[in-house]
Parts: C-alpha cells; sequence; structure tokens
C-alpha cells in the first residue's frame, strides 16, 4: 500500500539541507527491511542522480522491489518525440543499473507541440521491446489518459492526492473504474500531515515548501493555508492517538483506502521515517473511522 519515493533522494537543496549520498542510500536500503516493495524515481530529480543511488541502493536487490522512473518533456527533461523517450529510457536504465524498468511514466504533459498519440506509441513499444513491463502517466487529466487509451492501455496514474490536495478525488475513482492502477503522491503534503510542521517552523534556503513562488506555497504553506493544514492536523491527533498510530500514517493510511488508489507514494531521507511509513500499511481503518475523517474534510476551506 506505501511506495517509496525517491524525489528527495536527488533533490538536493530542494527539500531543505541534504545528507551524504552514502546516508541517503542507507534511507533507501531501509526499504528493503519493510513490507514496501517498490521506489518511484525520475530521470529529473537531481538531473539523474536520484536513479544513481536508487540503483545503487537495490544493486543486489533488484528482484525484491519493483522501480518506477519517468521522463519528462523538454526543457527540464529529454523530451517526448518518440527517438527522445527511446534515449530516455535507456539513460535511466543505465543509471539504475537495471534491464528492465517495471513502470515507465510520462512526468507531465508535454507543452511544446509533440502529438500525445505519438509519445505513447514509443513508450507503448518500450514495452514491446521489453524494456519495460508497463507504462503510466503522471499529472494528466481524464482527455489525455482517453488519448493514450486509443493507443495502448495506460497502466498507472501518478497523481498528486492527500487530505490537502482533493481536487483530483473523481479522476482518481474513475482510473479505478478503468482499471488503471493511481500512485498517489504528496499524501504527506510535503510534511504538513506528519504533524511535525508547526506556524513557526522555517525553511532553509532553496527549500521549495519555503518559496513563495512556488505552488506548494500558494496552496499549503502560505502563512493563512498553513494554519488551515495545521488545524486539520489537530483535528487528526486524537483519531491517530485512538487507533495507536502516528498522523502521519493515519494520512498514509487514509489515502491508500481512498476509492481508486493503488498506492501511495512516501518519501524520505530518513531511515527511521522510511520504517514508520511501511507501518502505515497496518493501520486499518473501519467505515466509521473513514466517515470521521471525511467529516472533517467536507468541512470545506478549513480543512481541504
Amino acid at each position: 500500500m506505501v511506495g517509496f519515493g525517491a524525489w528527495e533522494a536527488g533533490a538536493g537543496a530542494e527539500w531543505g539541507e541534504a545528507p551524504s549520498d552514502d546516508a541517503i542510500v542507507d534511507a533507501i536500503r531501509a526499504v528493503l527491511e519493510t513490507s514496501i516493495d517498490w521506489i518511484d524515481t525520475a530521470e529529473v530529480y537531481g538531473r539523474g542522480h536520484s536513479e544513481e543511488l536508487v540503483g545503487r541502493a537495490v544493486a543486489d536487490h533488484r528482484d525484491e522491489v519493483f522501480i518506477a522512473t519517468k521522463v519528462a518533456p523538454a526543457p527540464e527533461g529529454s523530451g517526448f518525440r518518440p527517438a527522445e523517450v527511446g534515449r530516455a529510457c535507456r539513460g535511466s536504465l543505465r543509471r539504475l543499473d537495471t534491464d528492465r524498468i517495471d513502470v515507465y511514466q510520462l512526468h507531465w504533459p508535454d507543452e511544446t507541440g509533440v502529438p500525445l498519440e505519438d509519445t505513447w506509441g514509443a513508450m507503448a513499444a518500450l514495452v514491446d521491446e521489453g524494456l519495460v513491463r508497463w507504462i503510466g502517466v503522471s499529472n494528466f487529466d481524464q482527455a489525455m489518459i482517453e488519448t493514450c487509451e486509443a493507443v495502448r492501455h495506460v497502466d498507472s496514474l501518478q497523481q498528486e492526492f492527500s487530505m490537502l490536495q482533493l481536487q483530483d478525488r473523481d479522476l482518481i475513482r474513475w482510473c479505478g473504474e478503468q482499471g488503471t492502477g493511481v500512485l498517489a503522491y504528496g499524501p504527506l503534503a510535503y510534511g504538513l500531515l506528519t504533524g511535525a510542521i508547526s506556524s513557526d517552523t522555517s525553511f532553509a534556503a532553496g527549500d521549495f515548501r519555503g518559496s513563495e513562488a512556488g505552488e506548494a506555497w500558494e496552496a499549503m504553506f502560505r502563512p493563512d493555508r498553513r494554519a488551515r493544514s495545521l488545524a486539520l492536523v489537530d483535528a487528526l491527533r486524537p483519531i491517530a492517538e485512538r487507533l495507536g498510530c502516528t498522523v502521519a500514517q493515519l494520512a498514509l493510511a487514509w489515502t491508500g483506502d481512498q476509492p481508486g488508489v493503488t498506492s501511495a507514494i512516501a518519501g524520505s531521507r530518513n531511515p527511521e521515517h522510511v520504517r514508520s511509513n511501511a507501518a502505515a500499511g497496518d493501520v486499518a481503518l473501519d467505515a466509521a473511522t473513514l466517515a470521521e475523517v471525511d467529516s472533517l474534510l467536507s468541512l470545506g476551506p478549513a480543512f481541504a
């Protein structure tokens, strides 16, 4: 139910002061001690460095984990033209030091004019070639997914979704009905739903959560919105205490229980946090608890 996200692993200062590569590899290897059996990364995370660290961490355990990675459109990524997609896949295989990618994904929609049908056809060709087992998309809407479906089935959608980001709830439910697995990223709202961030928390230089020009700041970390988010965390604390889990584990368990969601992606550069996140898979939420949480979320902009 919980997967490991390796954005933090290669992101450097984007997530605050970064530990050494050795420490990050230790955090990724903690996955192997838990129920987590898949890792998500991307070519743009640290310009490939995240993939390199993942490959190093699982070098002797490749068959024990699924690896998902992504190709991004130009100019940030390799590009979505068919030849570019093929080169990007081989570059990821090299950095991951593996002979196949379990789930290969389009990271976000292209705005350079490359026809989506051509890009998706190139993704399908990678499956036929045996380099990729399944193909998916990320940050796509329903119309884009339907365009891909006309070429080949979309195996997965990776979409931002949490108690604080509910706007794609209907899309995620629809994907479940279509047989497209949904990997929810940001289920802990970039730390807000862990209970570790307060109204006084400041972020290191370079940390995207403190950037007033960023989407995360505007959506969740601007002072007024942070206050509303933290009010939800305070309302969740007694529920988590009753269940004998942390607020973070409650948030992960809730995400995994939503219609259409296959798994929630939780990243960390701390081995103990990885183990704690994995334990969310053991948190059982009955119908009454799910209704209790949803009643908080239904209160409107104070909590959603």
